[in-house]
């Protein structure tokens, strides 16, 4: 046989090579890809329900190819089309047949007698004129895509390009936009009446054809159910739907979301990880309060939820539903903003972390110069001393600035990093020691990323004692991507779980907006939180976190503009208390007891306790015992009264009594003893032992080594400049003097005048007792 076919071959060359020819022609005549137009971007939520999506670039509302056919609306486009789909092999000759028959009988066409699949390659070929030659065309390419694929996917193509009506393509955007679900949803009726409409789009427009569509679609249910496809009482109770209305709009509930994600994943259908139903909630809550701050002028909200143990987003709000004058098209969650106090938690955890500090460690809260910087308050008040836990939750700008003077901004700029805050990538030097007040600029997103990664750590260590090496890293929205948290490791990557609880349990006592006794309700969320406020009242920051969930809140004006009492307290901190509210149950963070310690701790300095301070036991991080011992508890030696200092040299050793006094350095304590009225001063050196010198007197300012500018009046004269001390004996006399030249003196309250030509000078206070203090200055 073999050799016969080589013989015919061999002898009818020409035959052959034009059957080889044909051959190879019916093979490649399709191509593989059929369809070239652009899609629209489609996103959705978890759960596959529609959040949103882009238009095709040809302004076609065309979906991504859909990988299957609903059964509904499968069986009704068979019925309605080509019954015998299942059957035929892309051309249906008896239908043909009828069709030639009644189009010559019209003497125009009246009948296309085409199978899906012929539709499938009309479609292919953007719907050329009907003639003989392109039926003939659309035979022979039918034909070959039913080789080329199987029944199902030739039905998946029809109903991914077949025509809606108006600028609709494909089933899933129909179902969308006619009915207002997606297309596995649909009725039998629904299926129905969408099946009819390729074959006559204009139909579907409302107020035309009506009573055409509607028969149609009868007659269709009728056959559907005449093939036992539907039963009796389905087919009741389709008949019985009424035809679609209005178009439905497309949702719109994370629109800045869409946007960014159809530039990343342009044309595609892609699964987010939002939550449709919080979405809304979480839109709502927004509008809610735009509504009520547009009335000051500020327009744009953004806010981001997150689950923390899988760095899923759960709601995206890239800004409020402002108009086009208010930036309404700007993402904010992405948007480099000025941080406030945001990062002082990062600090605080830092310091706990390393040993440096102590949750009640009393830091300094003074005026302070740092070479020509000045931090401020933002209330512009001073305690002197306070617990480091209390600085932060009162968010003390001074205490953190003194901190991170300790730390080191360039070990506090690696500690970010780590924390992958993207957009503060200038030098440490560029910042300075404002990089704990706002002096960086970081985004909603990279924030909110760093307090899960936190969270997370915490969860993950209270559940196995040990660590990840890869826990810190953005969050994700792609539901198709899957984070590798790395290898279970014993140290810690960035933070220790003790550090992480006791930062978090300090944030959980900021004040709240509005509700001064939440601590004393049952009902209220326990969170972590912190609030920032840029210069100038730019940018409200809130950023709260508990076991579960973070929510990150910005409110402010994108265009920079700031607005006269904006703060992340009063403005965003309502925002993400409502959003917690509308979460699922809240759980704070469990103690990790294996990471901390029980020592004694000072109980008024909050130190290590020394041997002569009162003190409790505490739970520290474990580093935290190389922290300072307590260095305030002092013992002051006294006469038989008790109301003068005494030394060996003017008392007999056998009348000298004993008492331990809470010292603390003469600023501070200036400040500190007007905030706590038990606090006792040492009393003062008897008059026989004057000699003696104590730091009982300090500069507030100027401080040593400054540089101080004169400013003129009007008339152009040299203002003085104004310094200040303080003194432990609020009764002292204090005398001054520039150089060798006397000031005058003070007494009670200590300020002088300064007025000097520019130059370099000598400042002194001297008190009755000879206890001095000066500072160098320079006056220009």
């Amino acid at each position: 046989m073999i050799k016969k076919s080589f013989q015919y071959i061999k002898n009818n060359k020409i035959k052959a090579t034009i059957a080889l020819v044909a051959v190879v022609a019916y093979y490649f005549c399709l191509p593989k890809n059929l369809f070239n137009q652009p899609y629209a971007t489609v996103i959705q939520d978890r759960n596959q329900e529609l959040l949103g999506a882009k238009i095709a670039e040809d302004g076609q509302w065309r979906f991504p190819e859909a990988d299957s056919v609903p059964y509904k609306f499968k069986q009704s486009l068979i019925y309605f089309e080509d019954e015998y789909f299942n059957y035929h092999f892309g051309v249906n000759p008896v239908a043909m047949a009828k069709a030639l028959v009644q189009n010559n009988k019209a003497k125009k066409v009246v009948r296309g007698g085409s199978t899906l699949t012929q539709q499938v390659i009309r479609l292919h070929r953007k719907n050329k004129k009907r003639t003989y030659v392109e039926k003939f065309v659309e035979v022979v390419l039918a034909t070959r895509l039913e080789f080329m694929h199987s029944k199902n996917t030739i039905l998946e193509l029809y109903a991914s390009h077949a025509p809606f009506g108006g600028n609709v393509v494909g089933l899933d955007m129909a179902a969308y936009r006619y009915f207002g679900i997606p297309a596995h949803q649909l009725s039998w009726a629904e299926s129905a009446t969408l099946a009819i409409l390729p074959n006559a789009p204009s139909l579907i427009y409302p107020g035309k054809n009506q009573e055409k569509l509607l028969a149609k679609r009868n007659t269709l249910l009728l056959k559907l159910h005449e093939n036992k496809v539907i039963d009796a009482e389905t087919y009741a109770l389709a008949i019985a739907e009424s035809l679609p209305g209005k178009p439905y709009n497309l949702p719109q509930s994370a629109n800045h979301y869409v946007m960014q994600m159809a530039q990343k994943y342009p044309e595609q259908t892609l699964t987010s990880t939002l939550d449709a139903h919080l979405q809304e909630q979480v839109n709502h809550i927004v509008a809610k309060y735009y509504n009520l701050y547009k009335q000051n002028q500020i327009y744009n909200v953004a806010v981001l939820v997150a689950d923390v143990n899988t760095r899923k987003v759960l709601a995206y709000v890239g800004n409020s539903p402002t108009d086009a004058a208010h930036s309404k098209d700007v993402d904010i969650t992405v948007a480099p903003r000025s941080t406030g106090s945001i990062l002082k938690p990062f600090l605080y955890a830092a310091m706990l972390d390393e040993g440096e500090l102590l949750p009640k460690t009393l830091l300094a809260d003074i005026p302070t110069q740092i070479a020509n910087y000045s931090p401020q308050n933002y209330e512009n008040t001073y305690d002197g001393a306070v617990p480091a836990d209390i600085a932060l939750s009162k968010s003390l700008n001074i205490p953190y600035v003194l901190m991170l003077k300790d730390y080191t901004v360039n070990k506090f700029y690696e500690k970010l990093k780590q924390l992958q805050l993207s957009d503060i990538n200038k030098q440490p030097a560029h910042y300075g020691l404002s990089l704990i007040l706002g002096g960086a600029e970081s985004n909603l997103y990279d924030l909110c990323s760093a307090y899960a990664n936190m969270a997370s750590t915490l969860n993950f260590y209270n559940k196995t004692q040990k660590y990840r090496s890869n826990e810190f890293q953005s969050l994700q929205s792609n539901s198709n991507i899957d984070l590798d948290f790395g290898k279970v490791v014993s140290d810690a990557t960035v933070f220790g779980a003790g550090a992480l609880y006791q930062t978090f349990t300090a944030m959980k006592e900021v004040n709240r907006p509005n509700d001064d006794a939440w601590r004393y309700y049952d009902s209220s969320i326990e969170i972590a939180w912190k609030t920032g406020t840029s210069f100038g009242s730019r940018d409200g920051w809130a950023i709260g976190v508990d076991k579960n969930y973070v929510v990150g809140v910005w409110v402010g004006n994108a265009s920079g503009e700031g607005r006269a009492g904006l703060t992340g307290m009063q403005y965003a901190g309502p925002i993400l208390f409502d959003v917690f509210r509308s979460l699922p149950k809240n759980e704070f963070f469990k103690e990790p007891a294996s990471d901390l310690q029980l020592i004694d701790v000072c109980t008024v300095s909050g130190h290590v306790a020394s041997q002569h301070c009162p003190s409790q036991k505490a739970k520290i991080p474990k580093k935290g015992i190389n922290t300072t011992i307590c260095p305030y508890h002092k013992v002051i030696h006294l006469d038989q009264t008790k109301q003068f200092q005494v030394s060996a040299a003017c008392e007999d050793l056998d009348k000298i009594q004993t008492e331990v006094y809470f010292v603390l350095p003469p600023v501070m304590q200036w400040y500190y003893k007007s905030k706590n009225m038990n606090y006792k001063l040492v009393p003062p050196y008897r008059s026989d032992c004057g000699t003696s010198k104590q730091h009982v007197l300090d500069f507030i300012y100027p401080e040593n080594n400054m540089v101080l500018s004169q400013t003129k009046n009007q008339a152009g004269e040299l203002q003085p400049v104004i310094a200040k001390v303080a003194h432990v004996n609020t009764e002292a006399q204090i005398f001054w003097y520039l150089n060798d030249t006397y000031l005058g003196k003070t007494k009670t309250f200590h300020e002088m005048m300064i007025e000097a030509k520019p130059g370099d000078y000598k400042l002194y206070a001297v008190d009755e007792m000879g206890n001095e203090a000066f500072v160098n200055i320079t006056l220009n």
